[in-house]
């Protein structure tokens, strides 16, 4: 073997080069349009119920006005405070 390289090598180097670089190309674009579908928010559709969001309000107002005692009313702990008032003894 002289050691040169045959005349087609180079073109053939640079043809799988080329392809390399399209397949590269090609998996960025497939992997930009998968993440971006993902991403996108979807459009809301119907409209909101008049009477169940004044219930939801409404409900959030009394809850803002509790004991003050926030482990008492997500039921963790018991409440300080006798609501029931003290019990009568039958006569």
């Amino acid at each position: 073997m002289d050691g040169r390289p045959e005349p087609s090598q180079p073109l053939q180097r640079i043809k799988v080069g080329m392809i390399g670089l399209i397949a590269v190309v090609v998996l960025i674009v497939i992997a930009s349009a998968i993440i971006s579908s993902a991403t996108r928010e979807r459009p809301v559709t119907g409209s909101a119920q008049a009477n169940l969001v004044a219930e939801i309000a409404a409900t959030n107002d009394t809850a803002a006005l509790g004991t003050g005692e926030p482990l008492a009313e997500m039921g963790v702990a018991p409440s300080s405070a006798n609501l029931q008032g003290p019990a009568e003894e039958p006569r």
